[in-house]
């Protein structure tokens, strides 16, 4: 069965000081649970999982890695 999550549902992304974009969820509100993926994921990995806790009242934030899903990867020359 699947659940859609009734909480506010964002996707964002962050410029840190080096250039890369770093893509993140953030899902909910309430108390925050941070997840991370592992290698060679990205953050829709934790999908369901955020739904069945941001429904519940749990703000959910995951982001992709540098270099893995929608987040990029800075070349060092």
């Amino acid at each position: 069965m699947k659940v859609e999550a009734t909480a506010a549902r964002t996707r964002h992304t962050i410029t840190v000081t080096d250039g890369t974009e770093i893509f993140f969820k953030d899902w909910g509100a309430g108390q925050p649970i941070v997840f991370s993926h592992g290698s060679p994921l990205n953050s829709d990995a934790w999908e369901d999982q955020m739904v069945f806790l941001a429904d519940r009242g749990y703000r959910c934030i995951a982001h992709d890695r540098r270099g893995h899903g929608r987040s990029s990867h800075l070349d060092r020359q």
